[in-house]
C-alpha cells in the first residue's frame, strides 16, 4: 500500500474526525502533488461528516463555503479546508450548481472531481484511494477527465484552461477526448469571471512550460479569454531578424523568462501590437514600427480587462514601453536610460530584451547580446558608484532654490532637471556647491 507523509495538523483533523465516528481523507492535489514528490501548497480534507458535526468536533472553525458544505478548521492560526462528501446537482451557468447534495459517499464525492489525477484520496488506514485509473494517467503522464470530459467542463468551464494549466505545470500531455471537448466547448468560457481567468492564467505563465500557452491558442481558448494572442499567432515576421510567427516569438520568449509574475505578462504581451502595425515594403521585408507603444497600450487594455491589480499594471506596461529601447553602450547615454525608464524597472526591462533577442533569429545575435551585456556592465558600475540618475540622488532640492529666491512653481521644477542634465552627463558634477552657483547662474 502506498504511504503519503500527512502533516501533523491533518492527521490530527482525520483522526479527530475518525473518533467521532466519520470518514475523513486528505483529498485532491496534495494527494496529487505528494505521489509525484511535490509539496502540496495546501492540504484539503474530504468527510462524511455534515458542517455542522465538523464545527462541533473542532474550536475554532471559519464557514468558508458552508453552502457548498465547506468549514475551514484553524489550527495555530493556519486554515485546512474540510468538505463534506457531497453530489452536485445541475449546472446552470458553467460554474454553479444549482442545489449540493450531501452523501455519505467517498466514490460519489470523488466522481464529481475535475481530473483522475485531482481524484484522489488518502488517509493511513485505507491508503489512496483511485477509483477513476489516475495514478494510471500519473504514470503516463496524462491530463484526463473523470468520467465524461463534457459533463466535466459542462459543470465548470474554467476546468478547460485549468486542464492547460495542470499540464504547464506538471508537463503533461492532455488526452485526446479531453482535448476534443475543449475544442467544442471553449466558448463556454465567456461565461467565466475575468479573475478566475486571470489567475490560471497566471499560474500557467508561471509554471515551468509558460510556452503551453500555445495549446490553449490550439485548443481555442485564447479565442475567448486572449483574442489577442489569435492574431499573434496568425501573424508572420518575413524579416531577417526573425524566425517564427509573432504567437511563436512570444512563446520562444517565454522560455527565457525567468518565472518573475510581472515579466513572464509582458513577454506574453510585448509584441502584441504587431499584428496591427504591420508593413511590408517592396522587397517582401515586413516592418512593425511603433509596435512597442502599441503593444503598450493593447497590454494594459488587455489586462484591465482581466482585472489584474494596478501595480502589476504599472510594472508591465514600463516593460512593453521600453523592451526594444536600446541606448547607446557608454555611460552617458546608460545613466540617461535608467533616468528614463526608472530605476526600479531598468534591470528587469533588460532581462525582457535578453529574452526577446533570444527568441529572435540568429541573425546578428551575437552583436545583440554584446550589446545587453555591455548596458548591463555600465548600468551595474553606475549603481556601485552611487552615481546620480534621479531628481532623488540630486544634490540640490527645491528648498535649496527656494532659499535662493526662485518662486515655488513651475520655475523649480525647471531648474532642477536642467542640473540634472547636467549631472546625467558628467556625474562628477554632483556636488552641492558646484550645483548651487549653476542655479545662480539660471536666476
Amino acid at each position: 500500500m502506498t504511504q503519503i507523509h500527512l502533516p501533523d495538523k491533518v492527521q490530527y483533523i482525520i483522526a479527530a474526525l475518525e473518533s467521532a465516528g466519520y470518514e475523513a481523507y486528505a483529498v485532491g492535489g496534495c494527494v496529487r502533488d505528494s505521489l509525484l514528490d511535490r509539496t502540496p501548497s495546501d492540504w484539503d480534507v474530504t468527510t462524511s461528516a455534515r458542517p455542522q458535526q465538523v464545527k462541533e468536533i473542532f474550536r475554532h472553525t471559519i464557514d468558508t463555503g458552508i453552502q457548498h458544505g465547506t468549514v475551514t478548521v484553524m489550527l495555530d492560526r493556519e486554515g485546512f479546508e474540510v468538505t463534506t462528501y457531497r453530489i452536485d446537482g445541475e449546472y446552470e451557468d458553467s460554474r454553479h450548481p444549482k442545489e449540493v447534495v450531501f452523501t455519505a459517499n467517498l466514490i460519489e464525492d470523488l466522481k464529481r472531481r475535475d481530473f483522475t489525477i485531482n481524484a484522489f484520496a488518502y488517509n493511513d488506514r485505507s491508503g489512496v484511494v483511485d477509483a477513476f485509473g489516475g495514478m494510471d494517467d500519473l504514470d503516463k503522464g496524462i491530463i484526463r477527465c473523470v468520467g465524461a470530459a463534457a459533463e466535466r467542463f459542462g459543470e465548470d468551464a474554467l476546468r478547460m484552461l485549468r486542464a492547460v494549466r495542470f499540464s504547464a505545470q506538471l508537463g503533461f500531455a492532455i488526452a485526446e477526448e479531453t482535448k476534443a471537448a475543449i475544442r467544442e466547448l471553449a466558448p463556454n468560457l465567456q461565461n467565466i469571471s475575468s479573475e478566475r481567468i486571470q489567475a490560471e492564467l497566471v499560474k500557467l505563465l508561471l509554471s515551468d512550460h509558460p510556452d503551453y500557452m500555445r495549446d490553449a491558442y490550439e485548443l481555442g481558448i485564447t479565442g475567448v479569454v486572449l483574442p489577442e494572442l489569435d492574431a499573434a499567432f496568425e501573424t508572420a515576421q518575413h524579416n531577417p531578424h526573425h524566425q517564427y510567427t509573432v504567437g511563436e516569438h512570444l512563446m520562444q520568449s517565454l522560455l527565457h523568462t525567468r518565472a518573475d509574475r510581472s515579466l513572464r505578462i509582458a513577454a506574453l504581451l510585448h509584441d502584441i501590437g504587431k499584428p496591427v502595425t504591420r508593413t511590408t515594403d517592396e522587397e517582401g521585408i515586413d516592418h512593425f514600427h511603433g509596435h512597442a507603444e502599441v503593444s503598450e497600450r493593447m497590454a494594459v487594455d488587455i489586462l484591465k480587462r482581466l482585472k489584474f491589480d494596478n501595480d502589476t499594471i504599472d510594472k508591465v506596461q514600463k516593460y512593453v514601453r521600453y523592451h526594444d529601447y536600446k541606448p547607446e553602450p557608454d555611460a552617458r547615454a546608460v545613466r540617461r536610460a535608467i533616468n528614463k525608464i526608472g530605476e526600479a524597472y531598468f534591470p528587469q526591462v533588460m532581462e525582457l530584451r535578453r529574452a526577446d533577442t533570444l527568441a529572435q533569429s540568429s541573425y546578428q545575435r551575437t552583436e545583440k547580446l554584446a550589446h545587453i551585456d555591455e548596458i548591463i556592465r555600465l548600468y551595474t558600475d553606475i549603481m556601485a558608484q552611487n552615481q546620480c540618475i534621479s531628481l532623488k540622488t540630486l544634490e540640490m532640492t527645491g528648498n535649496d532654490l527656494i532659499a535662493l529666491g526662485v518662486p515655488r512653481g513651475k520655475r523649480i521644477g525647471e531648474i532642477l532637471n536642467q542640473l540634472l542634465d547636467e549631472v546625467l552627463q558628467n556625474p562628477e558634477n554632483n556636488v552641492h556647491e558646484y550645483l548651487l552657483e549653476k542655479a545662480k547662474q539660471m536666476l
